[in-house]
């Protein structure tokens, strides 16, 4: 315990030093910033989905809806033309996917009857984040096409992201760590619970 604060101490110092160079116009990146000392959080499963070297056959989204809402598909809910998933790897607890059943990748070509339902379970979808974890926000998004960003450009879905004031904290900006409060069963658990009462 002596260690450990001694070495917290001395990166205080160290920080002080730092602020006061930088404030002086003195810091030298290579000499006063260059290596920081950080914790690290090893997930080597990342790198296969990183390097996308999983490479499931077929489309993932479309397995889905062929089978029954499951943990095993991260499928939460089902309607007639839409669906809603979890993010296997969530920016925040309750990181949903609301999507067509249909692969479709571009939303022009979607009929309207599924564009309305789509539109009715991203409302849906919305309110059981809401009922859930009472987010002080939500982001909603649609990356259209693999340009914009679309992970699975031929499957259109939307982002459902719940934010918490303060959620984006030093963790993932200077540690480059995503703490999450709940694991992706219990996410699973509490939101396809609250789908089921909405029927």
């Amino acid at each position: 315990m002596a260690k450990k604060a001694k070495k917290k101490t001395a990166a205080k110092a160290q920080a002080v030093k730092r602020t006061a160079k930088a404030a002086s116009g003195k810091l030298q990146i290579g000499k006063d910033i260059w290596p920081l000392e950080r914790d690290v959080l090893f997930r080597p499963d990342r790198m296969k989905y990183v390097r996308k070297l999983i490479k499931p056959e077929g489309c993932v989204f479309c397995k889905a809806a062929k089978e029954e809402s499951s943990f095993d598909t991260l499928c939460v809910y089902q309607t007639k033309y839409s669906m809603v998933v979890l993010n296997k790897y969530p920016y925040n607890s309750g990181h949903l996917l609301v999507l067509p059943r249909r692969h479709c990748g571009d939303l022009l070509q979607l009929a309207e009857a599924e564009f309305r339902d789509l539109q009715d379970t991203i409302r849906l979808a919305m309110k059981a984040l809401n009922d859930a974890y009472q987010p002080g926000g939500i982001n909603l998004g649609l990356n259209h096409g693999a340009v914009a960003g679309a992970g699975i450009p031929e499957h259109l879905h939307y982002h459902l992201i719940p934010r918490w004031s303060g959620d984006l904290n030093f963790f993932p900006l200077i540690a480059e760590t995503k703490v999450l409060v709940e694991s992706l069963e219990q996410t699973y658990d509490k939101l396809s619970g609250i789908l089921r009462k909405y029927e």
